[in-house]
């Protein structure tokens, strides 16, 4: 990328890029850990923090009928609130929860909101919603359809934005902690550790936009209530890369009772190792042999073992190591085990 984006510049450049294809009047760009499907860092421009707080509940817990969630089981990765309700072959206007988004939406002074599930066959990379305020033109289909067709090159981005600036020195280890939040998705409680760690990103030192903390804070543990009542949502496993927050972080809730009505534990701690392997495997694009041989690596195995563990011949074994190392941009292992943690 060049150049690292700090707050939500990069939402503001995309909104400028984008514009001329799809007028809009308001943006917001969220980064999803593409192995879980958890929103993980996200960016706004001229879109209320306030109305993304709103929104939140319906999505998890309400009827928003294209919530992350929801979209991605739906065969178009496009839905519309208010406006043309022909925008695409999901958006109907009678669609559960259609009218208390937009009731949402208008509170907030938006008239129709389109978004775009960034997607593609190697798992779900983030979510694109443009609003235009009350009173102005609609969405319609053309503007659907054009959106549609700038998915791969905002998938690449945010890619990239991803593994930008990624730690190769080790930043001060900090132990995880643990933030109780109680039943009104307020902060009830929180350990030590856990105050440490609401230290090291506060937005004030870091990159992340003010309205972070308390949104993400929200939406993890909405997240947690949903996967407990429906295992087919996105699991509330979050991993946000070092460009977002200065460090890789990962964030991960569950709730305290059997029906996730009460009390959820929400988990901050470095993204390292095993935790961090599956995603940052993802972000860089590598296949499952050249992940396994990560994995062997980061054990500690030298190439002949793995060669032996996996049934395969040292050629083949460095092959994909120089592999790992071209698209990762290390220069070694020792490199590449300290980009991971170890």
């Amino acid at each position: 990328m060049g150049e690292l984006f700090v707050r939500d510049e990069l939402a503001e450049l995309v909104s400028r890029a984008i514009g001329p294809w799809v007028a809009h009047d308001g943006l917001r760009l969220f980064g999803m850990n593409p192995v879980t499907g958890a929103v993980s860092f996200g960016f706004l421009h001229a879109f209320s923090p306030g109305l993304v707080r709103d929104q939140l509940h319906e999505s998890y817990l309400g009827d928003d009928p294209f919530s992350p969630v929801d979209v991605a089981r739906l065969p178009a990765p496009v839905g519309l609130i208010g406006g043309d309700d022909r925008a695409t072959p999901v958006a109907r206007a009678g669609a559960p929860g259609h009218g208390r988004a937009r009731e949402i939406l208008t509170a907030h002074g938006a008239g129709c909101e389109l978004r775009l599930l960034l997607r593609d066959s190697r798992g779900l990379w983030g979510l694109l919603a443009l609003l235009r305020s009350e009173g102005g033109r609609a969405f319609g289909p053309d503007d659907a359809e054009r959106l549609a067709r700038i998915s791969a090159p905002l998938i690449t981005l945010l890619r990239r934005y991803a593994t930008a600036g990624e730690p190769r020195t080790a930043r001060p280890y900090l132990p995880a902690g643990v933030v109780i939040v109680g039943a009104d998705n307020e902060v009830r409680s929180l350990t030590p550790e856990a105050r440490a760690w609401l230290g090291e990103i506060d937005p004030a030192r870091g990159l992340a936009p003010e309205w972070m903390p308390v949104v993400a804070m929200r939406e993890i543990t909405l997240a947690a209530r949903r996967h407990l009542i429906d295992p087919s949502a996105p699991r509330p496993v979050a991993c946000s890369p070092a460009a977002f927050l200065g460090r890789r972080v990962a964030v991960h809730a569950q709730p305290l009772d059997a029906d996730g009505t009460g009390d959820v534990a929400v988990i901050l701690q470095e993204a390292t190792g095993d935790l961090l392997l599956p995603v940052f495997s993802a972000w860089y694009g590598l296949t499952a042999r050249e992940r396994q041989i990560v994995q062997h690596l980061h054990s500690g195995a030298a190439p002949k073992q793995i060669a032996r563990s996996l049934s395969v011949s040292l050629h083949t074994v460095n092959t994909h190591v120089k592999t790992v190392f071209r698209k990762t941009g290390v220069s070694g292992r020792d490199e590449l085990l300290a980009t991971l943690g170890a």
